[in-house]
């Protein structure tokens, strides 16, 4: 008989707990939070992840946390005046001079702050440095975008490699889409997404600590991605659809999966946009999905992130030959 998928998660909680019990008499891994993009920013996400993810590393007792965060935005940049025709008169003209002049100047200003924007991303990027990475068993690139300012992105990847973890969210295949290593290691590249809709989720193997208490169809409402530069043959499949997310054309959709990259491992989800996907808060404004959904993704996460500390089980050889 098919469990009510409360219960189920309860349960796998439960086991995790343990898990994480177990661990916890021993040093607490360490895990270093990515929040940073160079390109599209999911604030909504970032923020519920900056809310539910510490509560995660509380519970557990297995790992902390360390985080790379965003520096203050620097202003827009401002619009440069449109030139008078050939036809406009004397005061046109001199409306357009005092405009230019103002734009010069803001145009300074903006070049200023763009400057030290961009230098305070360099600091808070050195967290990931080659030197400072060897304190941390983990790093998890949470809703990055675009093409960010490491100070190795070669070394990042070889650190991974010699048997560290990495967990990526959403937006994690959307971030350097130039750079064929990356997507090599995380396993597949951000293609596009539709209209945020209602899935069905299938649970490819539940007895993988990222997968525990999850049923199948697991109904979630968020942005689903689509991927491309994803070979089966190269990952072990957690999370599928069957359903174009949009049109419903009959299909194979990942939405999570995980591999081995040299000795690290490294998992991939793509949920993660909306805060109610994050967040079991039934007062969360806006919530379309149930809290039961936050909380069966939460201990999606939660299994996720002691799979790649090599803290719970799971399998992470391809299905596919």
């Amino acid at each position: 008989m098919k469990q009510p998928i409360g219960l189920s998660i309860v349960k796998a909680l439960l086991g995790l707990l343990v898990v994480g019990v177990t661990a916890g008499a021993a040093e607490p891994k360490r895990v270093l939070v990515v929040c940073v993009t160079a390109g599209f920013r999911h604030t909504e996400g970032i923020e519920a992840s900056e809310r539910i993810l510490p509560k995660l590393a509380q519970q557990s007792g297995a790992f902390t946390l360390d985080w790379v965060r965003q520096p203050p935005e620097a202003p827009p940049a401002p619009r440069r005046p449109k030139e008078p025709g050939p036809d406009a008169d004397a005061a046109a003209r001199q409306r357009y001079q005092e405009a230019l002049a103002r734009f010069e100047q803001e145009n300074a200003r903006y070049k200023a702050a763009q400057k030290g924007f961009q230098e305070q991303m360099r600091k808070a990027l050195e967290k990931l440095s080659p030197q400072n990475l060897q304190q941390y068993d983990a790093v998890i690139f949470n809703n990055t975008t675009g093409d960010l300012a490491l100070p190795d992105r070669q070394a990042f990847l070889d650190w991974i490699k010699s048997g560290k973890g990495f967990i990526g969210i959403h937006a994690a295949t959307d971030t350097y889409h130039g750079f064929k290593p990356y997507i090599e290691m995380i396993g597949g590249e951000f293609a596009g997404h539709g209209p945020q809709s209602t899935v069905e989720i299938i649970n490819q193997d539940p007895q993988h600590a990222a997968c525990k208490g999850i049923s199948t169809p697991w109904v979630v409402h968020d942005e689903i991605y689509l991927v491309k530069n994803f070979d089966r043959k190269q990952v072990h499949g957690l999370l599928i659809l069957d359903k174009h997310p949009n049109n419903r054309t009959p299909g194979d959709y990942p939405i999570a999966w995980c591999k081995r990259y040299g000795q690290g491992r490294v998992l991939y989800t793509s949920l993660g946009h909306r805060a109610d996907v994050w967040d079991d808060d039934p007062k969360l404004r806006g919530r379309q999905n149930p809290p039961e959904v936050a909380r069966a993704y939460q201990q999606h996460l939660n299994g996720a992130i002691l799979w790649v500390l090599g803290l719970a089980p799971g399998d992470d050889a391809p299905q596919v030959k």
